[in-house]
Formats: C-alpha cells, sequence, structure tokens
C-alpha cells in the first residue's frame, strides 16, 4: 500500500514570516496542534502548539513579533506520497510523531500521514507507532 492511497491530502500551512500569534490563531480556528511551513509550496519547516508554549512563550519570545520561521523545526521528516505505508510507519517511529508531513517529489506538500490514517489501514501498525514514540527517544 502507498502513501497517498491513504494519507489526509490537505495539509495547514503557515508562512515562515507570520507571527507566533498568527499561528497559534490558526491552529486554534482549525483545531490543530500543528502546521506544516511552506514557502512557494514548498515544506520548510513545521511549528506545533508545544513550540509556541515552550521554545516561544516560555522562553519570552513576543508573539506579537517573532516570527514562525524563528522557533519552527526545521529539520522535518518527511515522505514521498509514492513511498510505502510501511516505510512511512517507520520514519515516524524513528521520529517520534503522530502526524508526518507527505511530499511530491518537487518537495510541495501534497498532505500529511497521520496515525488515525495509519490505523484505518491497519489497527497493529498504527499501534506500533504509539508504542514506539510513548517511549523516550534515545
Amino acid at each position: 500500500m502507498l502513501v497517498k492511497e491513504i494519507m489526509t491530502r490537505k495539509m495547514e500551512t503557515i508562512l515562515p514570516h507570520d507571527s507566533l500569534r498568527d499561528a497559534a490563531q490558526k491552529m486554534r480556528d482549525l483545531k490543530l496542534g500543528s502546521l506544516a511551513v511552506a514557502e512557494d509550496g514548498k515544506l520548510v519547516g513545521m511549528i506545533t502548539d508545544r513550540d509556541i508554549c515552550c521554545r516561544g512563550i516560555a522562553d519570552g519570545f513576543d508573539p506579537a513579533s517573532t516570527t514562525v520561521s524563528e522557533i519552527m523545526s526545521r529539520d522535518v521528516g518527511f515522505c514521498f506520497s509514492d513511498d510505502s505505508v510501511n516505510d512511512a510507519v517507520r520514519m515516524m517511529e524513528h521520529r517520534h510523531i503522530r502526524r508526518l508531513p507527505v511530499l511530491n517529489h518537487d518537495k510541495s506538500v501534497a498532505g500529511f500521514l497521520s496515525v488515525d490514517d495509519v490505523a484505518h489501514y491497519s489497527r497493529q501498525l498504527a499501534g506500533e507507532v504509539i508504542d514506539t514514540i510513548g517511549q523516550p527517544k534515545h
């Protein structure tokens, strides 16, 4: 089975120069915990509600003037839409993440693969991801 057969096709994005407040408001309004950071349709990072709280606010950054690019994660794991689901699941386990960005081969954002998407395909694989990400990283 290929990732494109089970992935969520829309991934919400934000621009790197948008403020942390913009990101937080978008997450609140859309009821999301993370956003892909994209520029010209290409993935350049990810930002989570935890990033805003723990890397932004807790470290004294002003949410109105601090840009997403200042605290986003840049080393983002991803898979391609024509990768196998098993390979994508291994990436999720390796990175300890519940949502994996899915890219086209031109590196444009195609969507994301979530643990929920995997569960619809295989409860066993989804359980393996949840068990792995629940353990501390080494």
